[in-house]
């Protein structure tokens, strides 16, 4: 569709997470394409460790049928050495190497070369993952794939099987190497969305690993438990809308606050979910989001709880005039506004009843700091949510 209102069209097999974040948070229009190009059929996924009998069988497997094979490899200083063991292995391929720090004609001819199938193996660095398109090229082998991020081993996984001849993608790791959690988070999506058009699923699923990052910056992803992804979304929301207005509250909460993927499995009903969530504005709105989510889904996680009492503590602050809360295991404080933010006489009346757990201490801002011995950053989120909560 064209449109006479738009200024930039970007496109992508999978958004990275800060855009994704974007187009959910309604600052980019988001549109997702499913139909894919006529007779194309989905590449078969594998996820194994890497061995020299799964290296030669699927070398030997894709020229057989006189095909091509991609070896993603993305260490450059042994890039050498691993095509030469690839030669010892499979002695009848024809292996070329390539990589960004080859003289550029060197890489074009190199490139070209394999393109028009004087080779039939090659191995490379991720510099294939930008816009090779070989027909004949229909097995992808990824060597430490535990070692790249999601979007970028699919966007590798969309190098093979660009025609309608069947596709094998290979996903290795280290033979004996115990993968990291989110190593396994990132290997185990692949092998869960294999149809044709899994992209915009495996973003939302990379979303989730990786955190929204900084929209406003140069990071691309972060970590979602710090605040929660909703809550982070009307946070961005509202900084957005009031940025020629006061300085708005900041949150650095280091607890686990999020919904949990056993909890709500669909990505819409969960979005529905966070947004309900962010927009709590008092205890009328807890009970109901509360009674929705135990109606449709269960007893609600300790994750979702926090969630809550998470946007619960925010809106207080906001009624306080604090400019920033930070809560850890080692750390809650909170940094008001001015002195104006104690003139009511609400938080000085809290102090009492607080003797040995709160304490004001003034730098350029009047701060309170919340200290207890053997309490955790959830014992303190309960702590600062009550001390806020004024009759």
């Amino acid at each position: 569709m064209i449109s006479k209102d738009v200024d930039t069209l970007t496109l992508s097999a999978t958004p990275i997470p800060r855009t994704l974040h974007m187009s959910l948070s309604g600052i980019r229009d988001i549109s997702v394409i499913n139909t894919p190009p006529k007779n194309r059929i989905p590449v078969q996924t594998v996820v194994s460790e890497l061995t020299d009998s799964l290296l030669k069988d699927a070398i030997y497997r894709e020229i057989s049928r006189d095909g091509q094979v991609l070896v993603l490899y993305n260490r450059v200083e042994t890039i050498y050495s691993f095509a030469s063991k690839i030669k010892e292995l499979c002695q009848d391929a024809k292996i070329i190497v390539a990589h960004g720090q080859m003289q550029e004609k060197e890489l074009e001819k190199n490139v070209m070369d394999f393109y028009q199938g004087k080779a039939n193996v090659l191995v490379a660095t991720t510099i294939i993952e930008n816009g090779i398109d070989i027909e004949r090229a229909n097995t992808l082998i990824v060597e430490s794939s535990d070692k790249l991020g999601l979007s970028t081993l699919y966007q590798l996984k969309g190098r093979v099987g660009r025609s309608n001849i069947m596709a094998y993608a290979y996903f290795t790791y280290t033979e004996g190497k115990l993968l990291s959690e989110q190593a396994y988070k990132r290997l185990s999506a692949l092998m869960e969305y294999t149809e044709m058009g899994s992209g915009y699923k495996i973003a939302m699923r990379d979303l989730e690993i990786r955190g929204a990052g900084n929209v406003l910056g140069k990071e691309q992803h972060g970590h979602m438990d710090k605040v929660g992804y909703e809550l982070y979304n009307k946070l961005l929301r509202e900084e957005l809308n009031e940025v020629t207005k006061n300085q708005q509250l900041e949150l650095d909460i280091k607890v686990d606050a999020y919904i949990p993927e056993k909890y709500i499995q669909s990505e819409r009903l969960k979005m529905e979910a966070y947004k309900q969530i962010a927009e709590i504005k008092n205890q009328e709105d807890v009970e109901r989001v509360t009674n929705s989510l135990i109606d449709n889904f269960g007893e609600i996680p300790v994750q979702v709880m926090r969630l809550i009492e998470i946007s619960l503590l925010r809106l207080s602050l906001e009624q306080a005039q604090a400019m920033k809360v930070v809560i850890s295991n080692k750390t809650a404080k909170v940094i008001l506004k001015n002195l104006e933010s104690l003139k009511d006489g609400k938080i000085m009346a809290r102090l009492n009843d607080y003797k040995r757990q709160v304490t004001l201490t003034f730098e350029e801002n009047p701060i309170l700091v919340f200290t207890k011995e053997g309490l955790f950053a959830e014992d303190y989120l309960k702590i600062m949510l009550d001390f806020f909560t004024f009759e």
